[in-house]
């Protein structure tokens, strides 16, 4: 493996970061990140590329002021984590190794700058060592194809080739020895969308490859850093359907800090026709991803978002639709006892998220601090928890101390697929159970604009449900917790 040396960054490292950046952790039975010192942490993000506008600034340190005042700019709606791609193989210009064992100067003074100017804003990253989208769409161009000097005879031998292992585990170490020390790095994405035609449709390799990689790894960071980074391993969602074996790797394995999915469902989220049908799907697939990572270990959506409609039909939703439709599924996945509101892959001409969207991070931003995530053992009760009238859809997690629910009315679609903000208000009657005797807080939470509805108390009695009446004009998040 070849080394790079160069001249420093053009971030200056002796610039003030506005606050020490913490490491990400995990604690056993918590469904929650914190961070190294005990606070709760929680990944509001999205999928961003180094060479999409709003990062492109990066390379050749071009622009790197307009990157950092995008940083800073979404810092201050809310985000807290980019997943980012080690590459992006979607072209010839951004190859992280080319030829194989070599790492482009450019490309390492790129990631310099991005974790330095991630230190210096306080954002982390989600970080996965390979586009294997692209990577397998384009695998005649890639240098990891024995035909152009790399290791590996065939796309369908990743998972299981030996000298293809040796060369992921070499950038791997390449990566941690650089940017492994920065508390910037949250998590490594290990490998993006396992897929069994990535080892001979063959679903029993992933096992193997998450204990040798992983458990290697994790040996790596300790051994250069004197602690490791987070874990996991992320799936194309609709193939746990043909394979539900898989749920054990990608959801139990126990080398594997957190699980991870992607929320493509055909029709109601890859080419949706309105903004509920997505919701009421990522609550039902949220809900059994919960179930699968039986030991209480953090759950979440790492990408989502109309990529039918996108990439295959080459239409871009209108915004008020796609802003809606944003909304509606990071309520639904928070509710439903998702980590954060899931990571959009924006899908979008141009490729970013709307002023929409990131108006709707800071909003779920401002609702994080009704809950303590540090003791919030949840679990999902999207159908534990009784609502009528039976046209508003819930979403909902809970333990005996805290509760969140989100409901959602069904009954006043308009005929674009958003719900009609003008449709007459009803009275919404709640049953939440599971909850200890006590008196609690119900704050009450306008997930458009963004702000506390209202706040009231209660007495929940031995062996007896919590029960609340709202008014509901489209929808309301509640958070209930103990006092």
């Amino acid at each position: 493996m070849k080394m790079v040396d160069f001249a420093a960054s053009a971030v200056d490292p002796e610039e003030p970061q506005a606050a020490a950046l913490p490491w990400i952790e995990t604690r056993p039975g918590l469904p929650y990140f914190v961070t190294a010192d005990g606070a709760p942490w929680t990944p509001i993000g999205q999928n961003d590329a180094i060479s999409w506008p709003e990062l492109a600034g990066l390379f050749r340190a071009r622009d790197l002021a307009a990157v950092e005042r995008h940083l800073r700019w979404i810092k201050a709606h809310g985000v807290t984590c980019l997943r980012l791609m080690l590459e992006y193989a979607h072209g010839e210009h951004r190859y992280i190794e080319k030829p194989v064992g070599r790492f482009p100067p450019n490309m390492v003074r790129l990631w310099d700058d991005m974790f330095a100017l991630c230190e210096k804003v306080g954002l982390h990253i989600l970080l996965t060592p390979f586009d294997t989208f692209f990577m397998w769409m384009r695998w005649k161009q890639h240098p990891y194809n024995r035909a152009n000097g790399g290791p590996c005879a065939s796309r369908r031998r990743w998972l299981s080739c030996a000298d293809t292992r040796a060369a992921i585990k070499a950038r791997l170490a390449f990566a941690s020895d650089r940017w492994g020390g920065s508390p910037a790095l949250f998590a490594w994405d290990l490998w993006n969308e396992m897929h069994p035609a990535h080892a001979q449709d063959d679903p029993g390799a992933f096992m193997p490859f998450i204990d040798d990689v992983g458990r290697w790894l994790r040996e790596f960071e300790r051994q250069r850093h004197g602690r490791a980074h987070l874990q996991t391993v992320s799936i194309f969602g609709p193939e746990l359907l043909k394979h539900p074996e898989l749920t054990e790797p990608i959801f139990r394995h126990p080398g594997l800090d957190f699980a991870n999915t992607h929320l493509y469902e055909h029709g109601t989220i890859d080419d949706p026709r309105d903004t509920v049908a997505a919701a009421v799907s990522v609550g039902r697939l949220i809900r059994e991803a919960v179930r699968e990572a039986r030991d209480l270990r953090p759950v979440f959506d790492s990408e989502h978002g109309p990529i039918y409609r996108f990439k295959d039909k080459h239409k871009t939703l209108p915004a008020a639709f796609d802003d809606e439709y944003f909304r509606h599924i990071q309520w639904a996945h928070l509710a439903s006892g998702g980590a954060g509101g899931g990571m959009r892959w924006p899908n979008r001409h141009p490729h970013i998220l709307t002023p929409g969207m990131r108006q709707a991070q800071h909003g779920l931003s401002a609702f994080l601090p009704l809950i303590d995530w540090t003791r919030f053992r949840r679990h999902n009760l999207n159908a534990e928890v009784e609502v009528t009238p039976a046209t508003i859809a819930r979403f909902a997690c809970g333990d005996d101390a805290q509760a969140i629910v989100w409901l959602l009315r069904t009954d006043c679609l308009a005929r674009d697929g958003t719900v009609r903000r003008d449709a007459p208000s009803l009275s919404a009657d709640v049953t939440v159970p599971g909850l200890g005797q006590g008196r609690y807080r119900i704050t009450a939470f306008d997930t458009a604009a963004g702000t506390i509805a209202g706040e009231e108390q209660a007495i929940v009695a031995d062996g007896q449900p919590l029960r609340i009446r709202r008014q509901l004009g489209t929808d309301l998040a509640l958070a209930i917790r103990r006092i």
